[in-house]
This record gives C-alpha cells, sequence and structure tokens, in this order.
C-alpha cells in the first residue's frame, strides 16, 4: 500500500498503468495536452499525481476517465496494472 502523501509524476504513472505502450508516448500524451487532472489541463510530464485524483486522458479514439487508486515502482502485467486506477468512463 501507499503512503497517504505519496506522489508520482504522471507520465510514469501512465506507462505503469498501461494506458500507453512507452513513457516517451505518455510523456508526449501529456505535453501535448490531452491529459486533466481533476479537471485541470496539465503539460508537465513531471507534474506529480497522488491517489485519488481524477484523470482525463483523450486518446486517439476515445477518452478515459481513471481514478487513481495507488503506484507501482515498475510497469507490470494488464493485471497488476488495472489495481492502479478505477475506470469512471460512461460507455
Amino acid at each position: 500500500m501507499n503512503p497517504p502523501d505519496a506522489r508520482q509524476r504522471i507520465d510514469l504513472w501512465l506507462w505503469h498503468a498501461r494506458v500507453v505502450r512507452t513513457r516517451s508516448a505518455a510523456a508526449a500524451l501529456v505535453r501535448g495536452g490531452h491529459v486533466r487532472v481533476d479537471g485541470r489541463k496539465v503539460d508537465a510530464a513531471g507534474h506529480g499525481i497522488r491517489a485519488g485524483q481524477v484523470l482525463t486522458v483523450a486518446l486517439e479514439h476515445h477518452v478515459r476517465l481513471l481514478r487513481i487508486v495507488g503506484f507501482s515502482e515498475r510497469r507490470k502485467d494488464a493485471t497488476a496494472a488495472s489495481e492502479l486506477f478505477e475506470e469512471i468512463t460512461d460507455e
């Protein structure tokens, strides 16, 4: 479990959560203005995020709303990655 004040870089978290395939793609997504944290656009790949925050990620063909549940030290398999967030996208 992560401490309540834990933070992680947004590009690293997007990569660990398997939202994108590479960390550089995660950084480009953030720098391109396609990610919002709690409704506010972020453009720095090093922006720190905390558990409980909601990310809006505009991908090529759809938008995902993800509530951050936790962090990981490494990029793991898809099952472990799905434990890092709660999908709140209406479909």
